[in-house]
Formats: structure tokens, sequence, C-alpha cells
């Protein structure tokens, strides 16, 4: 029972000693507010000097140093801070401490402590309501800063310091992607600005009219006018970027249209032109998307999304030379070294990747690696003429996929990229088409002797679905296949027919080896229609070179099964009307004549590969004098 009792009057004591501490500490604060308040406005400040001296000298600081930097100022911050909200606020105090959370907020944007920034600023403004003797919001965040604005806006002394806490708050969710209570509170955020901008003036005007300041104030780290600034441009392109992935063009464009603030960083300028310009190009004006995109990139250069957006607008409307121009452009630009300020003082303390998170303009923007872009140029020089260049690309790609890994037949590089061997393949096709056979030859039997060693000995298929084993399988068949291919192509380009013919075969008696079937109507995947290409190809290219060899009729043989597999390949009606010419079957050659004549084949889609293109080279056949001797024949 003495022990029970003896507890109760320590606890009594523990409770009247820590009162008599609370009292304490504020009476003593009371006593040497103005003392200790200059002490910390000087800690402030020494903070924000220090951390500002490079960047005014313009210094030269490492991405490092300057890191180190923002780091030692965002732990000093929090220690000054917490000295601060160590003892019961007043209004005088309470100027300091929203001052002092303003810079300390900045801080943590550069750590990525983003909870540590929101809890605080939320604890302090408590704390500000509460010198004011306002009651408490609930935890709508809306709805609480409705209330703060009232209670402390009518306080010259703390206005300023709430409304530069409420750009922090606004930069806070533009970095959590809540664009929602950006609208709830777009009125205020307009107010805002209209406000900053006052005080600009203002303060301006005391300047030069002499007003002197007071001795000691608490410094900002940046001036909120110019966070505004970004931070208004910021809302225009997430919610922008938000209505053009949802479709809605017009809207989007209308929010980008309005006159952006001219002060705003030059990277924040490029992004308005350029999503301008995808607004322009979804609306089916290409010509004035490309004028945005250039002023995107004369604004800033680094602005590579605009240049790849400018590439598919030239895609779209067939301009193939200016394609290439700006795909060498941005291969360049994505090779170059990136100095830029990040690297020269310390890192900026709110980035446009802090403020700017969201998945919808990551994907409006996104530009393809340089590997990519580099396969993309290699393919549009050899198509359109430019083959020699063609060839140095795929070379280029090729030593730096293989700087780090091997050739596999199951290998996967990037998305973006077709796989290991099919690279080879339309390098190798390339080479053909630059007069190098040996060195096609040789990517060729480097394909082979990869493939090979894994093909089945009988494939039978039905449907295959994309990705799947059989699908892989498939692949395989196609891979080899076509490296047979390439390389008959390359002896039938020395008029070499022995080893051509044999190449050929190869190739055939793989492919007769698939069986794939069909149990609907559907379109043929990709693959199989490939496959039939290539025995199409493999066929009219040995029956071509049978002729060669005065193997008339296995010529014609070859040349109408090449039809039956699939028509047109490397001209094979026009091959069967000579065999059948040299045959002495002239009426059949005027019938096959004709028929050649008045067919119209489809096009080519745009996704054959290289390698499975009519060869460039080779046994070309005289259409002029095949043209002459038909007429005449049915003259007569």
């Amino acid at each position: 029972m003495r022990q029970s009792n003896r507890g109760k009057v320590q606890k009594l004591r523990r409770e009247r000693s820590q009162g008599f501490e609370e009292d304490f500490v504020t009476a003593m604060f009371q006593e040497s507010d103005t003392c200790l308040l200059d002490q910390w406005t000087e800690e402030n400040n020494a903070i924000v000097k220090k951390c500002k001296q490079h960047t005014d000298r313009g210094d030269s600081v490492s991405r490092e140093q300057g890191m180190q930097l923002l780091t030692w100022a965002f732990e000093a911050s929090h220690k000054l801070l917490q000295i601060i909200q160590g003892v019961p606020a007043g209004p005088a105090l309470v100027q300091l401490e929203l001052a002092v959370v303003y810079n300390f907020c900045l801080f943590s944007f550069s750590q990525t402590k983003v909870t540590e920034a929101e809890l605080l600023l939320t604890h302090s403004l408590e704390r500000a309501l509460g010198a004011v003797h306002c009651v408490h919001s609930p935890p709508d965040l809306p709805v609480f800063w409705r209330r703060v604005l009232k209670a402390l806006g009518s306080t010259s002394s703390l206005r300023s310091g709430c409304l530069h806490l409420l750009c922090v708050h606004w930069a806070l969710w533009l970095s959590t992607y809540s664009l929602g209570h950006i609208l709830e509170l777009q009125q205020e955020l307009l107010s805002l600005c209209e406000t900053l901008e006052e005080e600009q003036d203002d303060r301006r005007k005391a300047v030069e009219g002499g007003v002197e300041r007071s001795a000691v104030s608490p410094a900002l780290v940046m001036n909120p006018r110019e966070l505004k600034d970004s931070l208004h441009i910021c809302t225009v392109i997430a919610q922008a970027a938000e209505r053009l992935c949802e479709g809605q063009c017009l809207e989007a464009l209308k929010l980008l249209q309005k006159d952006p603030c001219p002060l705003a960083p030059r990277d924040l300028l490029a992004k308005i032109h350029t999503l301008t310009g995808l607004c322009l190009s979804r609306m089916g004006r290409p010509h004035s998307a490309v004028q945005c995109y250039r002023k995107a990139l004369e604004t800033d250069v680094r602005c590579f999304s605009a240049l790849h957006q400018s590439i598919l607008v030239y895609r779209q409307l067939g301009n193939t030379q200016a394609e290439i121009q700006a795909l060498s452009l941005l291969h360049s630009a994505l090779m170059m070294p990136h100095i830029t300020q990040t690297f020269m003082g310390p890192p900026p303390l709110v980035c446009t990747a802090f403020l700017l998170p969201g998945k919808s303009l990551s994907s409006l923007l996104s530009v393809p690696s340089s590997l990519s872009v580099l396969h993309c140029l290699a393919q549009k020089c050899v198509l359109h003429g430019s083959v020699s260049e063609g060839v140095e690309h795929y070379l280029d790609l090729l030593a730096a996929l293989q700087s780090d890994q091997q050739l596999s037949p199951v290998s996967c590089e990037a998305s973006s990229l077709p796989r290991l061997p099919e690279l080879y393949l339309e390098a190798a096709s390339s080479l053909l088409m630059g007069q190098r056979p040996v060195d096609c030859l040789a990517l060729c039997e480097e394909v082979i002797s990869q493939t090979g060693d894994v093909l089945p000995e009988r494939l039978q298929l039905e449907e295959p679905v994309e990705g799947s084993g059989d699908q892989n399988r498939l692949e395989l068949v196609l891979w080899c296949g076509a490296a047979y291919l390439l390389q008959a192509h390359c002896y039938a380009h020395l008029k070499d027919w022995k080893p051509a013919v044999s190449l050929y075969t190869q190739c055939i008696n793989l492919l007769i080896k698939v069986c794939v079937i069909q149990k609907s109507c559907a379109k043929q995947g990709m693959c199989v229609q490939s496959l039939q290409r290539l025995k199409g190809l493999a066929l009219a290219c040995r029956g071509i070179s049978f002729l060669h060899r005065e193997q008339k009729r296995e010529a014609l043989r070859d040349l109408q099964l090449s039809l039956q597999a699939a028509p047109g390949c490397a001209g094979a009606g026009l091959w069967m009307t000579e065999v059948l010419w040299k045959l002495g079957r002239r009426q059949e050659a005027a019938v096959c004549w004709e028929t050649t004549q008045s067919s119209s084949l489809p096009p080519l889609s745009e996704d054959v590969p290289i390698y499975l293109l009519d060869p460039q080279n080779g046994p070309a056949l005289d259409l002029t004098d095949l043209r002459v001797r038909m007429e005449e024949f049915t003259k007569t």
C-alpha cells in the first residue's frame, strides 16, 4: 500500500515538474524572444547563404558535392525546425517557423523525402492556426487550406509565409499526381499567383524608393514567385497530358495555348510546344505539328521528344529524306555526353522530374533508345537508296550489341529491337546490296551455326500463338532458312550457279519439314507469312539458277511451285515466260506473259523483313527483249 502511494506521489511530482518546465520555457522565451528569434533567423539565413553562394558566384561544383551540400542543408534546417517547434507558437515565432518550413520542404524535395515534408508542413500550419486561436480544420486538405488562408491571410505578418507554403503544397500535389486537389483549389491558387506578383512589385518599389528593410529577416532558399511560375506551367502540362491520353485533344490544346510565363524554365516551355504539336498531329494537322516541334527544339535543344515526334510526322507524310535526316540528328544527340546544369553546381531544388512524375506525360514524351534509333536509321538508308550508309549503321549496331553479349537464337534485346539473329540477317542483306557478298556469307554462317543445332527434325503446328514455344521454333526455322537463302543469293551474284542451287535446296528442304495447319480463315501470323514468302523466294531463285545452268525443265517446275507458294516473288511469272519460250512452248509463254502483265499483285507489307525482299543483285531478265518477242509473236 505504501509503495502504491509512493508511486502516486512520484507521478504527481513528475507532472508538476513537467508543468513547471513548460511554464519556465514559455516564460524564458517571452523574456528573450527577440534575442532567440534573431539567433534562429541568423541560423536559417546562414544555411540559405551557404546553399546559394556557389550558384551566385558561379562556382563549378560537381554533382556529388552539390548533393552533399543539399543533404547538409536538409539536416541543418530540420534540426533548427525541431528547436523552434520546441517552444509554444506565437505570431512572431510562427512567421520565422513558416519560412524555415518553406526552406526545409524544398531541401527535402532534393532528398525525395516527400512524406517528411508534408507532415512538417501540416504540423506547422496547425501551430500557426493555434497561434491565432483558430480551431483546427478537418483532415480534408482543400477544406483545411481554405481555413488556413482565411485565418492567416488577415494577419499581415503571417500572410506571406502562408502563401509560400501553399506553393510548397502545390508542388507536393504535383509530385504525387493529386491533380484533383489542385483543381478544387483553382481559385485559391489563382489568387496566390496574383498576390505573389503584387509582393514582388511592392518589394521592387521599396528598394527603388530607398526604404530600409529589417536588419534580420528570414531568408528563403528559392524565390516563391520563381517556384510559382514552374508550378503553374507544370500544372498545365500535367492536365494537358491527361486530356491527351483520354483522347480529348481539343481540350488539351486549349489548356496549352494559354500564354505561359516567360520566366518559366526552357525545358518546361519546350514540353508545352511538344504537347501542342502532339495535339495538332492527332487532330490531322501534321504540318502545324512540325512547326511546334521546331519551336520546342529552338527553345531547348535537349528536347529529344520533339525531334522523335517530328520523325513520326515525316514518316506519316512519306517524307523519307527528312525522316532520315531527323533520325541521324536524334541518334547523334542521344550518343552525346549530356553536360547539363545538373553537373555544374548543386542539383536543382525542385526539378522537372519531381513535379511531373505522371505516367501519361512519360508515355507521350518517351524517346526510343539510341540503338533503336540506329536500327531504324539503318533500315531507312538501306531501303531508300543510301545502302553504303545503311551498311555502316548496321555494323555499328552489331558492334554495340556484341560488346556485351554473344549471339544466341533465343536472346531477346530491348522490346523495340528485333532479336539478334534477325539483326544479323538484316545486316547480311544490306552487305549483299552493298556489293559485299563475302561479308554477307560470313554473317549468315554465324546465324546458321547458332540455329542449326537446335532446329527440330520436323514441325507440325496448329495456328501457333505469338510468343509461344511453337512460335519460337518457327522463328528458328525462318532464321536458318533465310541465312541459307542469302548465302545462295551471294553465289548467284557471283554467277557461281552450282553452290547457289545447293544452298537454295537446303533452304527448301528445311521449309518442307514445317507444316502449319490453319483451322480458321483468320489472317496468318507474321512468322507464317514470312515462311511462305521465304519458300516462294527460294523456289523462284533456284528456278532462275537452273535456267542459267540450262536445266530448263527443273527451272519451269520451281517457278511454277513458287507462284503457288507466294505469287510475285523474284518476278517468277516473267522468268517462267522466258523458260517456256526457250522450251519452244511459245503459245504457253504468250499466255503466261499476258497473265503476268494483267495480274495486280498486292504491294508488299512494310513488315516484310529486309532479308526477304527480292534480291537486288544477281541475274537480271532483259524485259525489253522479252516484250519485243512476245509482241511479235502475238501479232503473227
